[in-house]
């Protein structure tokens, strides 16, 4: 028997990548679509199409054959409203050229700032940002793509990490790591959802080995849900285990958000961010029940684990650490 294809699109992201190594060690024909060549080394079993999305005539025919389409394509924080709903668009295209299911890493922007503490396929989308209401806008597309054939799932995550650069791990929290110095964002007595990039891959690949239930489908990734003291305690003892406890013990610091929010005057990025900041003062967990029901159970990567394979990743580690494992600084 043939092996099952799959699209990446995207693949150049930190979740198009994770995603590209989960379907290839899967045993998937794997097509990693990047608009320029591939910022990592393919793993066996996977080749890259180097061509945009609007560019979708020649795309399907070079990905003929994919069943699965895994939308990873992000665009920078500060061009969603110019660039998000257009690209969506172009992948929504290729699926359903494709005849193929459209796969989306969902978050949980969609519910707005009086979310639930427990949030569940049925909890009601409430979004009270732009981003919010982008999201769910894209999942009313889904919604809408069904009643014309496309089959769809949404699986919907807490804070991306590991896979790289580019998340709230390396950009804030552990920036400073090496010196010693660790900043929460939000207050340390919380919970705070959080998915490992490695094992949201890996629930993705499961429920597209199983069979498509049709239509529209909604699925809650559980991920790592953690207080703030467990979250930094964990990255302590993570960069402990890599050699990097400081001889006269963790400085941890909060986030700066009044000076984030007077910087977003004149700053993008610092507006978009602050516009965003809720997400740390509301607690909230995903409930992964479904998923569970429908791929069976999960991998489920220990904290400290992959922590501490973020890291080395990022390039926290010895030399001859890195060596040994294989691992190197890896790009967004």
């Amino acid at each position: 028997m043939s092996r099952p294809a799959v699209l990446v699109l995207g693949a150049n992201g930190r979740f198009g990548r994770a995603a590209v190594n989960a379907f290839a060690a899967a045993g998937w024909r794997t097509l990693a679509q990047v608009r320029r060549a591939p910022a990592y080394r393919l793993p066996h079993g996977a080749q890259s199409i180097d061509l945009p999305l609007d560019e979708p005539t020649t795309l399907c025919e070079r990905a003929a054959g994919a069943t699965v389409v895994v939308y990873a394509v992000n665009p920078l924080y500060t061009r969603w409203d110019a660039e998000l709903m257009t690209l969506f668009g172009q992948g929504l295209a290729v699926a359903e050229s494709l005849r193929a299911r459209l796969m989306f890493p969902g978050n949980v922007y969609n519910y707005g700032e009086d979310m639930p503490p427990l949030l569940r396929e049925d909890t009601p989308a409430q979004p009270t940002t732009t981003k919010g209401r982008q999201r769910e806008a894209m999942e009313e597309m889904l919604r809408e793509r069904a009643l014309r054939g496309l089959d769809s799932v949404v699986i919907r995550a807490g804070d991306f990490f590991g896979s790289g650069a580019g998340s709230w791990l390396d950009q804030v929290i552990a920036k400073d790591i090496r010196r010693g110095r660790i900043v929460y964002p939000g207050p340390c007595d919380l919970p705070h959802a959080w998915a490992y990039l490695p094992d949201l891959a890996r629930a993705f690949v499961a429920v597209a080995s199983r069979p498509a239930p049709g239509g529209f489908q909604r699925l809650n990734f559980a991920g790592h849900t953690l207080t703030g003291d467990d979250f930094v305690g964990a990255l302590e003892q993570a960069a402990s285990e890599l050699g990097l406890a400081p001889t006269r013990g963790w400085q941890v610091k909060g986030f700066p958000w009044p000076l984030i929010r007077a910087g977003g005057l004149f700053v993008p990025m610092l507006r978009e961010l602050s516009r965003m900041s809720y997400l740390w003062r509301v607690p909230h967990a995903l409930d992964g029940t479904a998923l569970t029901l429908v791929a069976g159970p999960l991998p489920a990567t220990p904290i400290v684990a992959a922590l501490r394979q973020s890291l080395v990743e990022l390039g926290h580690a010895p030399a001859r650490l890195a060596a040994a494992d294989g691992s190197r600084p890896s790009p967004a």
